[in-house]
């Protein structure tokens, strides 16, 4: 076997005990590491924080793709294979995409049901084709979006709603005014 190949083996190990166990995946990655047996790979680090960093963008992915199936209701053991696929598919350039669904099909013959490779290459093949015209959103857990002008990136300019009310005044707002008894009544 491949050492990318084993590597993804290994991510995917730990990808699927951190959800079996409800552990958060880069603490269980932390552990793996330290403990070194078996060996985690820089690859399959590589592929666990990738698939930690961009966790809700792959389920959605997922979901979109999936025919009278929910993320929920399939094996965890696909829907691992399957998150470790998208992320190489959408969010690694230096895998082809053929490499990344035959990779993730290959997981899936050697560990999952009978039907789940076929279904892997339906998910990841609408994926590919999708490609061009995702948003991947490459902004990691926790960014949230920021006003363009917001160079310090907090956001202490914004009020309890999110908006940035710094670019006006109390003299833009007649907070006393009544309601105009110009305008025309509407009939009850």
């Amino acid at each position: 076997m491949a050492a990318r190949s084993k590597a993804r083996k290994r991510a995917l190990d730990i990808l699927f005990e951190a959800e079996l166990r409800g552990l958060p995946v880069l603490s269980l990655l932390a552990e793996r590491q330290s403990f070194g047996e078996p060996p985690v790979s820089d690859y399959a680090a590589a592929l666990v924080r990738g698939v930690a960093t961009h966790i809700d963008r792959i389920n959605e992915f997922i979901s979109w793709n999936l025919v009278d199936w929910t993320l929920d209701r399939m094996p965890a053991v696909d829907r691992n294979i399957l998150r470790l696929g998208v992320y190489e598919l959408l969010w690694a350039p230096d895998v082809p995409d053929g490499v990344a669904i035959s990779e993730a099909v290959a997981l899936a013959e050697d560990l999952s049901t009978d039907n789940s490779p076929a279904f892997v290459n339906g998910v990841l093949a609408r994926l590919r084709d999708q490609k061009p015209t995702l948003d991947l959103d490459p902004r990691p857990i926790g960014d949230t979006d920021r006003d363009l002008d917001d160079e310090d990136g907090d956001d202490a300019d914004l009020d309890d709603e999110g908006f940035d009310d710094s670019d006006f005044d109390d003299s833009d707002f007649d907070s006393g005014a009544a309601l105009d008894e110009t305008a025309p009544e509407t009939e009850a």
